[in-house]
């Protein structure tokens, strides 16, 4: 299982750092007006984008069904809050523009760990560490806010 997540983790970073296909996603994610100015091809990557996000959505339902040992479209309820958590922690602006994939693993960790903080005290109820999650997530969208008016504005 984790050679998967390692083999996924290199062809993202692969593709994003080194194609002309990674270069036209940041292109779009910082100005998608821009992007399609210079005569990149916006539709297209956006489609393969798309594409390539179901792919891992596969993967990830194959693997999360095989470590259960079991099949059911509902065990995954919620965990795009978490998914985006993730990103948003490792450093990638909701915006668009800002971000790497490299960061993502680190925002995993670190949501996780809080999420197993929350779990081990055992007395609170479950929905706490959905309340949790997306507390976090709202504290860490506040400070990419401010981060990005500085840079804006000096």
């Amino acid at each position: 299982m984790k050679k998967n997540l390692i083999i996924m983790l290199v062809v993202a970073i692969y593709l994003s750092f080194f194609t002309r296909f990674g270069r036209t996603i940041y292109a779009i994610g910082n100005n998608e007006q821009s992007a399609m100015l210079m005569g990149l091809p916006v539709t297209r990557t956006k489609i393969a984008v798309y594409a390539f996000s179901g792919l891992c959505s596969s993967l990830a339902g194959i693997v999360f069904s095989i470590s259960l040992l079991a099949g059911y479209g509902q065990f995954a309820t919620g965990m795009e809050l978490d998914a985006i958590a993730s990103v948003v922690i490792g450093g990638t602006a909701l915006s668009g523009g800002l971000g790497s994939v490299i960061g993502t693993p680190f925002g995993v960790l670190i949501n996780q760990t809080i999420v197993s903080i929350l779990q081990f005290n055992g007395t609170l109820s479950s929905w706490w560490t959905r309340i949790g999650v997306g507390a976090l997530t709202l504290v860490f969208i506040g400070i990419q806010s401010v981060f990005q008016a500085r840079r804006k504005y000096g």
